[in-house]
């Protein structure tokens, strides 16, 4: 059965399953069974023509909760996580999930997991070590997810196809606690 919260639970929730190590049956299905009160999402929403956006709602040593704002045709390029649990999960709209494995370093090459995943409302992914997010033209509409990584971090890298290369990227954040951040896209 499917239950809405707002911020303030979800924090306190995800606090007792970093407690915990976070133990991923459970978490997966906490969020599966669990989308945010619209009223809540609102403040975090945050869309820019020019890039998707990075809006954060709590950070501390265990945990980070993002929302992220895709506009039309925006989309990551695969990248990792350092090693952290990702579970993404769609609050409006539709993305297209394709997730990866390392099959080698030196070359790099990485191999799908699976054909890409559209889902809309309510679908998870995760917890994912590489993907890429996208939300494609053809979706029609904006699209936000709720991200959570096991443990924050700052940078990660980038690939810029199966085959790499890769290259390492500062992370940053359009808006913090529902306040715009203005920054430089590198």
């Amino acid at each position: 059965m499917t239950r809405h919260v707002g911020f303030e639970h979800l924090i306190d929730d995800l606090k007792r399953f970093a407690a915990r190590g976070f133990p991923e049956i459970e978490v997966r299905q906490y969020l599966a069974e669990t989308l945010m009160d619209q009223a809540a999402f609102d403040p975090y929403l945050n869309y820019r023509d020019e890039h998707y956006t990075r809006n954060l709602v709590h950070k501390d040593p265990d945990f980070e909760l993002l929302v992220v704002c895709w506009g039309r045709g925006q989309k990551a390029p695969i990248h990792g996580h350092e090693g952290e649990l990702c579970y993404a999960r769609v609050e409006r709209g539709r993305l297209r999930f394709s997730n990866y494995s390392m099959l080698s370093e030196e070359p790099i090459r990485l191999s799908p997991t699976g054909s890409p995943v559209v889902g809309g409302i309510g679908f998870l992914d995760g917890p994912a070590d590489l993907h890429a997010v996208e939300n494609a033209l053809e979706f029609g509409a904006n699209a936000a997810s709720l991200h959570v990584y096991s443990k924050p971090y700052d940078e990660c890298d980038i690939y810029d196809s199966e085959s790499g290369p890769r290259r390492r990227v500062k992370l940053a954040y359009d808006s913090i606690q529902g306040k715009p951040v203005e920054r430089a896209r590198g």
